[in-house]
């Protein structure tokens, strides 16, 4: 395990705070429609930021080291682009006015973040407790990859979601948007607005990714350290990364495929893992260097495979996967 001490704790949590806080204040204090470049010159930022975070790990940590955030930060990288066709259905189910749209997702990556942290806190105490975690997270990322590739062509109920239908029942909610308010007095009474709805959908999408995203990038590295740095670098471009291809997301037309093989993949990778040190040590581990070169492989292929069929027939639409059957969309096929 890897030696981080609490001074470069607190220099990287203070970093992600600083970052974090840029965004929300450009959010609340100056809500605007966010163009193309503009969405373009923050990628790259967060891009840079998160590469030089990555050499500078490097130089420090060890090669090996620096590998596995890369490999974990591509990893989550990849799997936000999932969270951003979510994003994307419920902006348009809920119909936010493009102007908010920035501060919702900012508040959004917040949530992803602290539920993020939790999770990862969590996994490493049971992963260093109990070797056998090893073999319940593949498992978990194998059920989940078959899953969201029978469900690959559809997309998540949001309307209908547990979660936001809980908040529904609890808290009374206005008809209309407020201008950016979160909750609002009516007659005397304090009510939430559509956008408290809006955070709870995407709170709800959060956790859901939390639960796949933490166990597939455990199966890169079990350095806590790593995880959060991985999880927190590919989030925080995941605002501007939104408004930059939320166009082009359509054409992803194999992504969710793509994604299913990956965490099988991952999946794999932990039990082999499991079985290397709890059964026989000549059991073969898949080593950090391949599961970059594959994961990025299978990225290119997807990319490249889906602009080719989206060229060919422009009817073709992408779709983020479920992990469960859309009730919705089965009686619309019957």
């Amino acid at each position: 395990m890897l030696e981080i001490n609490g001074l470069t704790w607190a220099v990287t949590i203070g970093l992600i705070l600083v970052l974090l806080a840029v965004d929300l204040i450009l959010a609340t204090v100056r809500p605007h429609r966010v163009g193309f470049r503009e969405a373009t010159l923050w990628s790259v930022f967060y891009v840079l930021i998160a590469i030089a975070f990555g050499v500078w790990f490097a130089s420090v940590y060890g090669g090996g080291a620096g590998a596995e955030y890369f490999a974990g930060y591509v990893v989550e990288k990849s799997l936000s682009v999932d969270n951003l066709f979510v994003f994307v259905i419920i902006m348009t189910t809920f119909a936010v006015p493009e102007e908010h749209q920035h501060k919702v997702l900012t508040f959004g990556i917040v949530l992803a973040l602290v539920m993020r942290a939790i999770f990862i806190a969590l996994g490493a105490t049971l992963l260093a407790l109990f070797s056998f975690m090893f073999l319940l997270f593949g498992l978990l990322l194998i059920y989940t990859a078959v899953q969201l590739f029978r469900h690959r062509n559809e997309d998540p109920d949001i309307e209908n979601n547990l979660i936001v239908n809980t908040a529904r029942r609890i808290v009374p909610v206005t008809d209309e948007y407020v201008g950016s308010k979160i909750f609002t007095r009516v007659d005397g009474r304090k009510l939430a607005t559509p956008l408290f709805i809006v955070l709870v959908a995407i709170g709800g999408v959060d956790l859901l990714f939390a639960l796949d995203s933490i166990p597939a990038v455990f199966g890169v590295t079990e350095e806590p350290y790593i995880v959060f740095t991985a999880n927190a670098f590919a989030l925080l471009g995941l605002r501007a990364l939104f408004f930059l291809v939320k166009g082009l997301l359509d054409r992803l037309v194999y992504l969710s495929a793509g994604l299913s093989v990956i965490l099988a993949f991952i999946g794999v990778k932990l039990i082999l893992h499991w079985a290397h040190v709890d059964i026989d040590e000549r059991v073969p581990e898949v080593p950090t260097p391949v599961s970059l070169g594959v994961i990025l492989a299978i990225l290119v292929i997807v990319t490249v495979a889906s602009l080719i069929k989206t060229s060919r027939d422009p009817s073709a639409k992408a779709h983020p996967g479920s992990l469960r059957a859309n009730p919705a969309r089965k009686s619309d096929d019957g």
